[in-house]
């Protein structure tokens, strides 16, 4: 059983073979990286952890963070890539990360890092539904998954010194400055720290890109379908505080009051305000200390830390998962239009302001207008809303970046896995999530997939681990990824790779137009 002396105390974890890789993985979960964010530490940054005396057990799973234990679990049952499903309890006491360390023979030189961090929309997920052993074996690299706060205790905001937010994000930084202090003695380089994320997670990455306070803390950043502009994030962080107060009975006179009144509240009467609340998902905001400024201001302003960094979606990001989360009316066999055009006003009115029905009218036109049947219909509106709600983001982020001078690689996932036959419809293509299998090695671990996904799984492996070891995806036998310049070239993965340029050009051109029309729109309405 392997020991690790950490700065706070010695942990002992577990040995787990990896027969496909030929190798094996020294696991260690449940490692605290802060102490318990409970009673006076609810609604406040993350403290370090006490040290222990013996010997900590490091062979279980760490309690997932708050968040409603059914459809956590279930979310968790379709995004691992374990054999087995892991039952996870949910505690408010849930900041630990599990650490995956390849065995080797020879005593070597320090393993490049890769940090996961889980997405659910800010208020689902475990960093113990990913099994980090697969990528730590085949390809030598040290994995860490951590965990956060979620939901009202990761992110509630008074938009003041009461509360000021975004917990969850600075539950990150304090996961990266655990790293910093003693991933050296599980064998990984504090000077080689690779984040990751997909969804939320993409999104947290994005936001640890261009917030001060993670500066020196990573040297590289991936993003799988998710950054930080457009989604998850809210200029008004105190109107999402009265809808919580609403929810939640707390008097609403002051900001002091609502965060008492929260503070005393059971972490049972916290998830029932969640289920309570008309958006599943909850914002971060401008906090002043995380982000000095809003993330679209501090990129415009290229004040972003200054790494390597892989963007890239799916393409067909709101194929199933999604919808059936949000709840959408059924749509399988397609769509009428006048049901399409109202849950597109209800929809992109979320995550756009200024949504009139002139603009859906635009939207409509653009995607559906020359719809023949329902079929097309639905496919159209699947294609709007995911094209509004990650494709648009990622390629303006990987825009900024690159005008700001950083290496940006770009991609678009385009397999569809083996296992969605029979469950997923055949329409939908490589829905949002599916790239996370082939990401962590889930062939190998979980099995139920063809020889080629075998193949595209090692190859995307590869691609995201010579990233975390040299800033560049590309190596030997892998096709060429170019970097996204002026030209916007990107690659596109699927059984087979290749490079192609300017994703959906025309398509991103509409949107850029039309959110441009509707800010100027608004500047003369508020003006008035």
């Amino acid at each position: 059983q392997p020991e690790v002396v950490t700065k706070h105390g010695t942990v002992r974890g577990y040995r787990f073979k990896v027969d496909a890789a030929e190798r094996s993985v020294n696991v260690f979960l449940g490692l605290p990286f802060a102490q318990p964010p409970v009673g006076p530490l609810r609604f406040s940054e993350p403290q370090p952890p006490k040290p222990w005396k013996g010997v900590r057990d490091a062979t279980s799973y760490p309690p997932m963070c708050l968040q409603d234990k059914v459809q956590g679990q279930r979310f968790s049952d379709i995004i691992t890539n374990r054999k087995e499903k892991v039952l996870l309890q949910v505690s408010e006491d849930c900041l630990y990360l599990n650490v995956y360390t390849p065995v080797s023979t020879e005593k070597q030189e320090k393993l490049p890092v890769f940090v996961w961090i889980h997405g659910g929309g800010l208020v689902f997920g475990a960093a113990s539904s990913y099994d980090g052993s697969a990528l730590a074996a085949f390809d030598n690299v040290l994995v860490v998954t951590i965990q956060y706060r979620l939901g009202i205790l990761g992110y509630f905001s008074t938009g003041d010194k009461h509360a000021q937010g975004n917990w969850g994000y600075l539950d990150q930084v304090a996961a990266l400055q655990w790293i910093q202090e003693n991933i050296i003695h599980f064998g990984g380089d504090p000077g080689s720290v690779t984040i990751v994320g997909e969804s939320a997670g993409g999104v947290s990455v994005s936001a640890l890109v261009l917030s001060p306070l993670a500066k020196g803390l990573f040297h590289k950043a991936i993003s799988e379908s998710g950054t930080a502009v457009r989604i998850l994030f809210t200029d008004q962080p105190e109107k999402e505080a009265q809808r919580i107060a609403t929810a939640s009975g707390c008097e609403k006179s002051s900001s002091a009051a609502i965060v008492e009144c929260l503070r005393e509240k059971t972490e049972e009467e916290i998830v029932q305000i969640t289920l309570k609340m008309p958006s599943l998902f909850i914002s971060a905001c401008a906090d002043g200390v995380f982000f000095p400024k809003s993330p679209r201001q501090l990129l415009s302003e290229k004040v972003i830390n200054a790494v390597p960094y892989i963007i890239g979606v799916n393409n067909c990001e709101f194929g199933w998962v999604l919808p059936r989360v949000m709840k959408f009316p059924p749509y399988t066999d397609g769509l009428d239009e006048d049901v399409a055009r109202q849950v597109l006003q209800s929809s992109l009115g979320l995550l756009f302001k200024g949504v009139t029905s002139e603009v859906i009218d635009r939207i409509y036109n653009e995607y559906i207008g020359n719809a023949e049947n329902r079929a097309h219909v639905r496919d159209g509106f699947l294609d709007a809303i995911g094209d509004a709600l990650f494709v648009l983001s990622a390629i303006e982020v990987a825009r900024y970046h690159r005008d700001a001078g950083n290496p940006v690689y770009f991609y678009e996932f385009q397999h569809r896995p083996s296992s969605a036959t029979g469950v997923v419809p055949e329409f939908v293509k490589a829905d949002h999530a599916d790239e996370i299998a082939f990401v962590f090695g889930k062939p190998f671990l979980a099995g139920y997939a063809t020889e080629e996904e075998k193949k595209l799984s090692r190859t995307v492996m590869r691609y995201w681990t010579n990233f975390a070891r040299n800033g560049n995806p590309n190596g030997e036998d892998l096709v060429h990824w170019p970097q996204y310049d002026l030209d916007e070239r990107y690659l596109e993965i699927d059984l087979m790779q290749k490079a192609s340029k300017k994703l959906k050009e025309r398509k991103m051109e509409f949107w850029t137009q039309l959110t441009k029309q509707m800010m100027s729109e608004r500047r003369e309405h508020t003006d008035l």
